[in-house]
């Protein structure tokens, strides 16, 4: 069994109608890192994941889980 980290960014931006340019403004990265996160090609670190939390306005548990994936 693998654990790998389940990404919820792209769904909760989405609910609230924003662009990856406008989250990317809101969390102080770029477009290309907010594109990355979102197709799990980049784990964001802690501090990072935070800012996107605030603004989404959504709890980082809701954001980013750990997920059991059989091999």
């Amino acid at each position: 069994m693998k654990i790998t980290l389940k990404n919820e960014v792209k769904f909760y931006r989405s609910q609230e109608k924003m662009t990856q340019e406008k989250l990317a403004e809101l969390a102080g990265i770029t477009r290309k890192s907010v594109n990355a996160i979102e197709a799990n090609r980049m784990v964001p670190s802690i501090i990072l994941s935070i800012m996107i939390s605030n603004a989404l306005k959504v709890p980082v548990e809701k954001l980013f889980s750990l997920e059991a994936v059989n091999d």
